[in-house]
């Protein structure tokens, strides 16, 4: 009940958040922040539920944010249709790449989804025909919706409708997010994290829940490609890198690993960490790394990382 009510809370906060504070940076500012949050919510599923480190993640983003774009430019799909063909596609995509690798682990895991991410982008930048090369794609409609006695109203530049727009999506996903931490899928996952051969010993289908949770983590991503090839009209290969993927692992980190509360705490933090010190200038990057040693040390499990889902175990990423 009071985990409900502070839920409740956070909630009508959030979507309070744009009358109280109605500052257009500081609105956009929270909107990618929050675009962050789905981000570390699917890899959160990937790394923290099921013990995958994946340092290819942004591959998944990009993946959802041209299968959008083209479909806009090209067929001239809406975004209310569009977002989901780029969501299965980038969920297909995790599939396939989790076939042929999820067989290793560890550090060679993590090499196989580095080397992934690098492909997507420099084929990306190479496919000049179709994604534009290093200029990426042009004009990307953005989200209309019909109002009342006005139509369709194109949501434009204004950062107040993608803050509400990326607000309850993250609120949706992190709904299914909870729902699948808590289903037998979810408990399965958590088990192949602690000791994948005592999971498969028990009859669990170790090799079809990984696939199972990368496709879901990449449809995830897929869904906030689409969200920010909406919002920014133009989308180049340049905002798909590798910085990218790690900067939502150290998102999921810092939260807690398995903890979704704390992956979106973690992107909240971290999406705005660098604005906030941004009137230090030279020393802004300094200072928000040295923010992050501070924390991991003084919480090394995450802010939400104490407990393994509501047992009081501490938790670790075993396949790492």
């Amino acid at each position: 009940m009071i985990r409900m009510v502070r839920w409740t809370i956070g909630v009508l906060l959030a979507l309070a958040l744009p009358l109280l504070n109605p500052n257009p940076y500081h609105v956009d500012v929270l909107t990618t922040a929050l675009l962050y949050a789905i981000l570390a919510l699917g890899l959160n599923l990937i790394v923290g539920l099921t013990g995958l480190l994946h340092l290819g993640y942004a591959a998944f983003f990009a993946i959802g944010a041209y299968t959008y774009g083209l479909l806009n430019l090209h067929w001239h799909w809406p975004f209310w249709v569009g977002w989901l063909p780029a969501a299965l596609t980038a969920g297909l995509f995790g599939v396939a790449l989790g076939a042929p690798v999820l067989r290793v682990r560890g550090d060679y895991l993590a090499i196989v989804t580095l080397g992934f991410g690098e492909i997507v982008r420099i084929t990306f930048t190479n496919l000049d025909r179709w994604t534009g090369g290093p200029n990426g794609l042009l004009g990307i409609a953005h989200p209309r919706v019909w109002l009342p006695g006005q139509g369709l109203v194109d949501f434009g530049v204004s950062s107040v409708p993608y803050y509400y727009l990326v607000a309850i999506t993250t609120l949706v996903v992190a709904g299914l997010c909870v729902r699948l931490s808590r289903s037998r899928v979810g408990r399965a996952w958590v088990a192949i994290r602690e000791d994948e051969l005592a999971a498969s010993c028990a009859g669990i289908p170790v090799l079809q829940l990984k696939l199972l949770a990368q496709g879901c983590g990449g449809a995830i991503a897929g869904l906030g490609g689409a969200i920010f090839a909406a919002k920014q009209g133009t989308i180049t290969p340049d905002s798909f890198d590798f910085i990218l993927s790690v900067m939502i692992l150290a998102m999921v980190v810092l939260g807690g690993l398995g903890s979704i509360r704390g992956a979106i705490v973690g992107a909240l933090l971290l999406g705005t960490l660098p604005e906030l010190l941004r009137g230090f200038e030279q020393y802004r990057m300094l200072l928000f790394g040295l923010s992050m040693i501070v924390i991991m040390r003084l919480r090394p499990r995450g802010f939400f990382g104490g407990r393994a889902l509501g047992r009081g175990r501490p938790r670790h990423v075993a396949a790492t």
